[in-house]
């Protein structure tokens, strides 16, 4: 008499196989920032933009960060306009690639970069502003990291929402283009 053994185990084994097979090949490469998205992308008016820059008092040849940097536009604006070390942070890599494709383009790559990565990953020490439009609820985590890592007399500004415990220096709502109210906030670490 054959005895045959079930297919159950056999069948089982290649579905684990396969499964480990797509997960591997799914899994997003060890260099894909890990971190939480600490705000939607939604791009800022250029008028804002011009303005936490100016609020910010960028000057030409300083450092600046743009923590969640979306389509690059600060960036961009930091580099171009006011000839400042701009540099930006985004989680997304479909806006890194449109933003450096931007930058490449307008032939700023010597003074401006996007970096694809978590911004609490990051290391500020030699920033001499820093421009942040993130949730609410992030900006404690945002304060506390920069606390750590700031020199004396580095700018802050902040786009509609005040960083945690910090008191700004100085703070003004504008208008955009379309009407809608924007509140600036301008820390000095």
């Amino acid at each position: 008499m054959l005895h045959r053994r079930p297919l159950f185990p056999a069948a089982f084994a290649l579905a684990a196989l396969s499964l480990a097979a797509f997960a591997q090949q799914n899994a997003a490469p060890a260099s894909v920032p890990t971190g939480e998205s600490l705000g939607p992308y939604y791009p800022t008016p250029d008028s804002i933009v011009d303005r936490m820059l100016q609020l910010g008092a960028l000057k030409a040849g300083e450092k600046m960060f743009d923590l969640g940097s979306g389509d690059g536009r600060i960036v961009i604006m930091a580099a171009g306009k006011y000839h400042a070390d701009a540099t930006g942070v985004e989680l997304d890599q479909n806006l890194v690639r449109q933003s450096s494709a931007k930058i490449k383009s307008l032939g700023l790559t010597g003074t401006a970069r996007i970096i694809f990565g978590d911004v609490m990953k990051q290391n500020y020490s030699q920033a001499n502003l820093i421009t942040v439009y993130l949730l609410p609820k992030a900006l404690p985590q945002i304060q506390a990291m920069l606390e750590g890592q700031l020199k004396k007399g580095t700018r802050v500004v902040a786009h509609d929402y005040e960083i945690g415990t910090w008191v700004p220096v100085k703070s003004e709502t504008i208008p955009d283009e379309e009407g809608r109210a924007h509140k600036l906030f301008l820390y000095i670490r």
